[in-house]
């Protein structure tokens, strides 16, 4: 089924990389060809050098632009998803990074796959993000959202460290490991991936609680309904650090509060037209794969 069309396209590449300026110039080459209007991020602008291309802020990018195409990795969607979960931009990922399971689409099949997708043939998934809070004696230290994880552990330090969680104001446990992973279906894939933890499928509502290296052996992975509202409080903290899909850090001490509930933002990505999410961890994870 033909959607909507697209008109004004925004190219978002990674900041540290200059490698992505030969390929944004072919996004750009190849939308200029249909017609289409295509727009640099300004940070991204400023990475790659001067060119003719307009340039704009990720603010108007998301009021104004009708997609956003990002080539890097799964960092970079990250970063740019979170800055963008407020608008209705949906999000095109081209992979230049190492498993790309947010950038899915090949940089060697932009032309065919990124032409099928300016004309209508693409699936549109929507995804769920958290909202989380840092609390100190009542007061809030840092607000914002995770699309992939909220993790807490014990930073730099050698000692494992101790914190209680509560689940809709019900006690869970008082835990001493090396921290805990509150991921989404999306992050599943991530750090909660390699702590143990469940592979979620991306339409389930639902969070998992994956406990790192805990002191008592039988302590497992929880999967609670995404509705919840999950409450860890801090007891022994030292050296704690809460870090926010891996890109945002924040330093944690006694009696911190992390507060984690599902955000009411959501992020759309576009995928190329019957996009199997059990091939995608095939391909991803190497399943089935002679060793």
């Amino acid at each position: 089924m033909i959607q909507k069309p697209f008109r004004t396209i925004a190219l978002i590449g990674k900041y540290q990389s200059a490698e992505v300026r030969s390929l944004l110039l072919k996004l750009a080459h190849l939308l200029r060809k249909r017609g289409l209007t295509p727009w640099l991020d300004k940070d991204t602008a400023i990475n790659i050098g001067h060119t003719d291309l307009q340039s704009t802020d990720l603010h108007r990018i998301g009021e104004e632009a009708d997609l956003a195409i990002i080539v890097g990795g799964d960092g970079t969607m990250l970063n740019i998803a979170r800055q963008l979960s407020g608008s209705k931009v949906p999000l095109l990922g081209i992979n230049q990074g190492r498993l790309g399971f947010l950038t899915d689409i090949s940089a060697r099949n932009i032309d065919h796959v990124v032409n099928a997708i300016l004309n209508g043939e693409y699936d549109l998934e929507r995804r769920f993000l958290l909202d989380v809070t840092l609390q100190r004696n009542r007061k809030k230290l840092y607000h914002g959202c995770a699309l992939n994880d909220v993790t807490l552990n014990r930073g730099g330090s050698g000692r494992l460290i101790e914190y209680e969680i509560e689940i809709d104001d019900q006690y869970v446990y008082c835990q001493r490991s090396d921290g805990v992973v509150v991921a989404t279906p999306t992050g599943s894939t991530a750090y909660a991936l390699s702590a143990g933890g469940p592979i979620l499928h991306p339409a389930l509502s639902a969070v998992a609680i994956v406990p790192i290296c805990p002191h008592t052996l039988t302590d497992r992975p929880l999967v609670i309904n995404s509705s919840t509202h999950i409450r860890i409080l801090l007891k022994s903290a030292e050296g704690a650090v809460v870090h926010v899909d891996g890109q945002i850090h924040l330093d944690a001490v006694d009696g911190d509060r992390v507060l984690i509930h599902r955000s009411r933002q959501m992020v759309s990505f576009l995928h190329p037209k019957g996009t199997n999410h059990y091939d995608t961890l095939r391909e991803k994870l190497h399943w089935g794969q002679k060793l």
